[in-house]
């Protein structure tokens, strides 16, 4: 009688798998997602957006970025570290000293992993100065 159940619980649970199928694990695309919401904000906290724009890079550059190419080439000159933005504040530009601070944000996936950066400058001359010359916030 054991043997009769086991053989029917087997073939119930093969015909069952046979029906449904196994699912399997496959990308949807061969590409990592890779997508961001840019954003330039007043004062410390970010909350008072100014301007924002998203920006996609896989497969192509696309998004309201008014140009996602460089702007995606410049992300990926980060390699997601956007930090590095910060290395090469241009010598040559005088900023006034006044306090008026301006924060800029990138939340979103890059390559397949999180990221989510804030940096605050003292105002938007510092920006500009920091910033120049790089794609990711001319907008």
């Amino acid at each position: 009688m054991r043997h009769r159940i086991a053989a029917v619980s087997a073939a119930a649970f093969l015909s069952l798998t046979g029906a449904t199928g196994i699912a399997q694990a496959q990308p949807s695309s061969l590409y990592a997602p890779s997508a961001v919401v840019l954003a330039v904000a007043q004062g410390e906290d970010g909350a008072t957006v100014v301007r924002a724009s998203a920006l996609s890079c896989a497969p192509t550059a696309q998004g309201t970025h008014p140009d996602p190419r460089a702007a995606c080439a410049a992300l990926t000159a980060t390699a997601g570290a956007l930090d590095t933005l910060l290395a090469a504040p241009d010598p040559n530009r005088v900023c006034p000293m006044h306090y008026a601070p301006v924060t800029v944000t990138a939340d979103g996936v890059w390559r397949g992993s999180r990221i989510s950066w804030k940096h605050t400058f003292p105002n938007a001359c510092a920006m500009s100065a920091t910033l120049n010359g790089n794609a990711l916030f001319a907008f």
